[in-house]
């Protein structure tokens, strides 16, 4: 039901702008089109990874290295990945929906979710490029311990 209301108020505002300043609108539409075109190259890429990943392994396998039982071995999995890939938010939380669907412990994927988002080994090059290399490091070591602390407690509490 959401999701109709959205897509009425969506379509409500572009036949309002369209309505209010044709060109305007057909520019705006135009830029849009460009940033979908440029952005569905890599989500794309990531979309079909995440598909075929979960395609191969099964909720047991999912359960047993992410599980809740699966302990500190399952944080230290999950937080590696979430450090070392590079994934948008927006790919990461239905990810992280299925993976506890599949199993995937509280923990496990608050760590996961908190480093991909907080820490980031793919992005420390240009981090260190911009912040400098002792700035970028602290930054992504105090991240990295925070995360490792909140996880705990939702693995904890949940």
């Amino acid at each position: 039901m959401f999701t109709k209301i959205l897509y009425i108020l969506s379509l409500s505002s572009l036949l309002l702008s369209l309505i209010k300043d044709k060109e305007k609108t057909k520019l705006a539409l135009k830029k849009a089109w460009k940033s979908f075109e440029n952005i569905l190259p890599p989500v794309g890429t990531v979309l079909m990874l995440i598909g075929f990943s979960l395609s191969f392994l099964d909720a047991q396998t999912i359960s047993r290295l992410l599980g809740a039982d699966s302990g500190i071995k399952g944080m230290i999995i999950a937080g590696t990945i979430g450090c070392i890939t590079l994934i948008p938010g927006f790919v990461a939380f239905p990810l992280a929906a299925s993976l506890l669907a599949a199993g995937a412990g509280y923990g496990q994927l608050a760590i996961f979710i908190s480093t991909l988002m907080m820490v980031g080994l793919a992005t420390l090059p240009l981090e260190m490029k911009y912040f400098g290399k002792k700035l970028a490091l602290k930054r992504n070591l105090m991240f990295l311990v925070f995360t490792i602390i909140t996880s705990t407690i939702i693995g904890w509490l949940m």
